[in-house]
């Protein structure tokens, strides 16, 4: 059993490592898609650009890998901009299509708060969902899902609108926030 953090070069892996050796867990962190591929758990870390975090997805020829690892229901944790690469695009670069795990796009958050939207934010969770957990949680954020697709349980926050916290369906499990803060 391998719980695998795939390292896209734009992460927070430093942060996520950390959390999960405080739990007495030892990851193994890679960019080599035949370790993805043979992983038993996977994590997607992310922080920065939709674009870029595609790019480096792309490059290191890892989108096929993280498509076979879900069809084949391996559990999947995504954090903050992991959430968005799942999507099917972000306006953050309209013509970047993302893995399209989960339906819809993400889009900026309102012009009328303060972007990016960094600090902590209460998280208002679906009482079905058996993963999410209702309670404060630290953001980095400027784009966000606003609709959870219809086959998810979702937590909601606030930034100037709401937009989805987390998500879960079936072994996927994706946050915006930062759980390992």
């Amino acid at each position: 059993m391998s719980l695998v953090i795939v390292d896209t070069g734009v992460a927070n892996v430093a942060a996520v490592k950390g959390a999960l050796a405080r739990l007495g867990v030892e990851p193994v962190l890679t960019r080599d898609p035949r370790v993805v591929q043979q992983a038993s758990q996977l994590i997607l870390p992310g922080v920065g650009s939709f674009a870029a975090g595609m790019q480096a997805l792309q490059r290191a020829e890892l989108i096929a890998p993280l498509r076979c690892s879900a069809a084949a229901g391996v559990p999947i944790f995504a954090i903050c901009l992991g959430l968005q690469l799942l999507c099917e695009g972000s306006d953050e670069a309209p013509d970047v299509p993302g893995l399209g795990l989960l339906s819809g796009r993400c889009h900026r958050l309102p012009s009328t708060v303060r972007l990016p939207h960094l600090g902590w934010n209460y998280v208002e969770s679906d009482p079905a969902a058996r993963g999410l957990a209702s309670g404060y949680a630290a953001f980095a954020n400027s784009y966000a899902l606003i609709e959870a697709p219809d086959d998810c349980h979702a937590a909601f926050a606030q930034h100037g609108a709401k937009f989805i916290a987390g998500l879960e369906r079936g072994r996927l499990l994706a946050c915006q926030f930062h759980p390992e803060l």
